[in-house]
């Protein structure tokens, strides 16, 4: 994050400044810019500021009609925020299994979770590229399900979705579904300095709906007349003035951390690693770089290799959801879902920040060669 602020470090703070002398430190006038410049971006319809990613998921689901006790769909390989904001909205979880390949929810898979009228699903556009949303739109308009893109480490990602938008050579991630979340959390590839979250939406009435939502449930143009019963989930004027400015490097930002991805995948390749998969119509903003080992054992001992070396090696997620503690009550257990607890097992990302230098990367390859 600082690496990535100081180029840009003169920007920033006037853009802080500017806010401090104006005013208006919620749901100001950067705010609004920022949700049009989003749209500009994306080619999303609408685009709606909020608290965080997690918001943005809870948002969108009640937004779209989703309540207590309605199932929906999501893959049971991701991080907690995911499956979290369904369940806190009363709703409840149905895990999928992945995609070995992509680390995605599975299609293919979905046809065997339809009992009991799911209302929706959220495929998770993990480590920075997206599901199939092709399979996952036509499974979706058969079964009458709403589709919540989970978009908060594929901001920016092109996804070509013939199911969904015939006349255009390519959608971005998040602007597939009937909604798109996205998370600017400080790790992401466009991050915040603290929390913000967007929820895009390509519906008119939808898109009301969430700002009356984020924002007590208030109407418009009388904030002491509460439509719906809603939150305070609003994004800070400040977070927006930053994010406006990240903004216009992010496609910059992605195209080096897909540099680097290449040079690791060109270096790696003769490890015995698994490197990232890519499908050739989609493109990756490898939010993460995720290698995988051939188990457990291996995996480990090349983390801990490389932590000792100071490299910031990680495991994105070394706990699938359907094993995780608080949803326990789903009685899921061990063996449910094989992909994901195999991916849980051998899967681990090491840096690939735009910021890293030929000489650090050639450190962290090194390093793994010399565990193999």
């Amino acid at each position: 994050m600082k690496a990535q602020i100081a180029p840009i470090r003169k920007e920033i703070d006037k853009a802080i400044a500017d806010v401090i002398d104006r005013g208006g430190f919620i749901l100001g006038e950067e705010v609004k810019k920022l949700e049009e410049e989003i749209c500009k971006y994306t080619g999303s319809q609408y685009a709606i500021g909020v608290s965080n990613g997690t918001d943005a998921i809870s948002l969108a689901l009640e937004a779209l009609g989703i309540g207590r006790g309605d199932r929906v769909l999501c893959p049971a390989f991701t991080y907690y925020a995911t499956a979290g904001a369904i369940a806190n909205i009363g709703a409840v979880p149905v895990f999928i299994d992945i995609d070995p390949k992509t680390y995605c929810i599975d299609p293919a898979l979905l046809e065997k979770h339809l009992t009991g009228q799911p209302k929706a699903i959220i495929p998770v556009h993990l480590y920075g590229q997206c599901a199939d949303m092709d399979a996952i739109l036509k499974i979706a308009k058969e079964h009458n399900l709403k589709v919540i893109e989970d978009t908060a480490q594929a901001f920016g990602a092109i996804c070509h979705c013939e199911e969904r938008r015939r006349s255009l050579p390519a959608d971005k991630a998040g602007t597939i579904g009937d909604c798109g979340t996205v998370s600017f959390f400080p790790g992401k590839n466009l991050g915040a300095c603290g929390d913000a979250g967007m929820v895009l939406a390509q519906d008119k009435t939808i898109a009301e709906k969430l700002r009356r939502l984020r924002n007590q449930g208030a109407d418009a143009s009388n904030k002491y007349k509460h439509i719906y019963l809603g939150h305070n989930k609003r994004l800070d004027t400040i977070q927006g003035a930053i994010l406006r400015v990240k903004l216009r490097y992010l496609d910059q930002w992605n195209s080096k951390r897909a540099e680097n991805a290449a040079y690791y995948n060109e270096k790696l390749a003769d490890t015995g690693l698994t490197t990232p998969y890519l499908p050739k119509t989609n493109t990756h903003i490898y939010h993460q770089y995720t290698l995988r080992a051939k188990d457990k054992a291996e995996r480990d001992a090349i983390v801990k290799a490389l932590q000792e070396k100071d490299i910031d090696a990680r495991t994105f997620y070394p706990i699938p959801l359907h094993l995780q503690p608080c949803f326990s009550y789903l009685g899921y257990k061990k063996g449910d879902f094989p992909e994901s607890e195999k991916a849980a097992d051998e899967v681990f990302s090491i840096p690939v920040y735009p910021e890293l230098t030929i000489e650090q990367m050639n450190y962290a390859i090194e390093a793994i060669k010399e565990q193999l």
